[in-house]
C-alpha cells in the first residue's frame, strides 16, 4: 500500500500539470477519491517477492489510473458522445499492446490533456511488456479490455439507450447470468490484473486460461456489482446506470449478489493456488461491505448477507468500519484469511 501511494502520488504531481482546468480536476479527482481502485487493485502483490512486487504496484497504479480517469472524462464532463467516449478508451486497448502506436485520443473534444493520458498510455505499455510471460497472457487481456471499452462506449450514453444497448451488447456473457452482471463482468479490472500476476511468475497457456476462465465472468461480475452497491445513492442523484438497481428490488439484488460472490468463490478455490485467489476475492468482498457508504445507506443487514456468501462473517471481525481507508479492513482481512 505505501508503494502504491507513492505511485499515485507521482501521478498527481504529474496530473496538476494539465492546463485545462476541467479535464485537470477529473484527472486529479479520479486519483484522491477512487485510489482505493488502485489499492485493491494490488492486492495479489501481497504474495510476490519485493522487486516483483513493485513492478506488479506500478502496473495496477499506471493501468487503473487511466482506466479510474477515463471514468471521470465520461461521467462528469457532460459529453454523451459515443464517438468521443470509444476515441478515448482507444488508449486502454493501446496500453495493453506494447508496440502500438499512440493515438490523439482526444480528437472529439475542445480540450486535451497536455500528454498526460499518453503519458499513461505509454508507460502501461512499458509496465505490460516487462512481464516474464506477457506473450502467454496478451490475447486474454486485450479480450478483457475490449469488452470493458465497449461497456464504458455504451454505458455513458442517456437513460432508456444505455440499458438497451448494453442488453443486446452483455444479455449472452454467460448463461446464468442476466444482462446486467454480464455487463457488471466487464468493468472489473481484476481479470487485468489477476492474468498480470501469473505472467509476472511465468505461466503456461493453460494457467493463463484457468485465470482468465476464473475471474471472468464470476469474479469480475462480483467486483463490479460490489462496486455499485455502494454507489446505489451517489448514482441515482446523478442518473448513472447503477447494475445493481437493475435487479428491481432489494431482496432480489441481495439474492443476486450473493449467488454472484458464492460462484466467485467457487471458481477461485478451483484455481491451482487457491489460497491467493480466495483470499484476493475474500478481501475484496470485506473491504466494499464495510464502507461507510453502506452504513451511510442503511444496508448493513445486505452487505452482512453479501459476505456471508463468501464466508465472511462481520458481526466477529476484530474491528469495526470507520471512515473509508482500506487500512483497517486490508489488514484485518489478511490476518483472519491468510490461511485459506
Amino acid at each position: 500500500m505505501p508503494d502504491a501511494a507513492a505511485n499515485l502520488k507521482r501521478l498527481a504531481r504529474r496530473a496538476r500539470g494539465i492546463e485545462d482546468a476541467q479535464t485537470r480536476h477529473e484527472a486529479l479527482s479520479s486519483i484522491a477519491l477512487k485510489d482505493f481502485h488502485v489499492h485493491g487493485g494490488c492486492i495479489l502483490a501481497t504474495f510476490l517477492p519485493k522487486a516483483e512486487a513493485h513492478h506488479y504496484v506500478e502496473l495496477v497504479a499506471t493501468f487503473e489510473t487511466a482506466v479510474d480517469y477515463l471514468d471521470n472524462l465520461c461521467d462528469r464532463t457532460g459529453s454523451i458522445d459515443e464517438m468521443d467516449f470509444r476515441a478515448l478508451h482507444e488508449s486502454l486497448l493501446d496500453a495493453v499492446r506494447p508496440n502500438a502506436p499512440l493515438r490523439n485520443y482526444f480528437r472529439y473534444r475542445a480540450a486535451d490533456d497536455g500528454g498526460y493520458l499518453r503519458e499513461l498510455v505509454a508507460r502501461s505499455q512499458r509496465l505490460f511488456a516487462q512481464l516474464p510471460s506477457y506473450h502467454v497472457i496478451a490475447a486474454f487481456v486485450e479480450e478483457v479490455t475490449a469488452r470493458y471499452c465497449e461497456l464504458q462506449s455504451i454505458k455513458h450514453l442517456p437513460a432508456g439507450e444505455r440499458e438497451e444497448r448494453c442488453r443486446a451488447a452483455f444479455g449472452a456473457i454467460a448463461l446464468d447470468m442476466s444482462w446486467w452482471e454480464g455487463a457488471a463482468a466487464c468493468g472489473s479490472t481484476m481479470p487485468t490484473f489477476a492474468l498480470a500476476f501469473g505472467a509476472i511468475r511465468s505461466c503456461d497457456a493453460a494457467r493463463a486460461r484457468e485465470l482468465y476462465e476464473a475471474y471472468f465472468p464470476w469474479i469480475s461480475g462480483f467486483h463490479i456489482l460490489l462496486d455499485y452497491f455502494i454507489d446505489q445513492e451517489e448514482d441515482r442523484e446523478h442518473g448513472e446506470l447503477n447494475f445493481v438497481a437493475c435487479y428491481g428490488d432489494r431482496q432480489s439484488a441481495r439474492e443476486g449478489i450473493q449467488r454472484v460472490g458464492a460462484q466467485s468463490l467457487a471458481r477461485a478455490r478451483a484455481t491451482s493456488d487457491p489460497e491467493h485467489h480466495t483470499f484476493a476475492v475474500r478481501a475484496m468482498c470485506g473491504f466494499y461491505c464495510t464502507r461507510k457508504r453502506v452504513a451511510d445507506q442503511g444496508l448493513g443487514d445486505d452487505a452482512a448477507a453479501i459476505a456471508s456468501a463468501v464466508n465472511i462473517d462481520l458481526g466477529e471481525m476484530p474491528w469495526r468500519p470507520s471512515g473509508n481507508s482500506v487500512l483497517g479492513p486490508l489488514l484485518s482481512l489478511y490476518q483472519r484469511m491468510i490461511r485459506v
